[in-house]
């Protein structure tokens, strides 16, 4: 198992709900997410920059 860090870029959503879903959604195709936090946003272009640790198998 190795860790890597990730960036992300994430639609902004009017839910907070929803966007929780999405980024969860998003680093889940890279990894298992250990932790990750919004470190920017782009309200003129509706997008969102997350950082995030992930984890995943060595074994494919």
């Amino acid at each position: 198992m190795t860790t890597h860090f990730i960036t992300a870029e994430i639609d902004l959503t009017e839910s907070p709900k929803q966007l929780h879903q999405n980024i969860e959604a998003e680093l889940e195709k890279r990894g298992e997410p250990l932790r990750w936090a919004v470190t920017e946003t782009h309200p003129e272009t509706g997008k969102a920059k997350v950082e995030a640790v992930v984890t995943q198998d060595q074994n494919p």
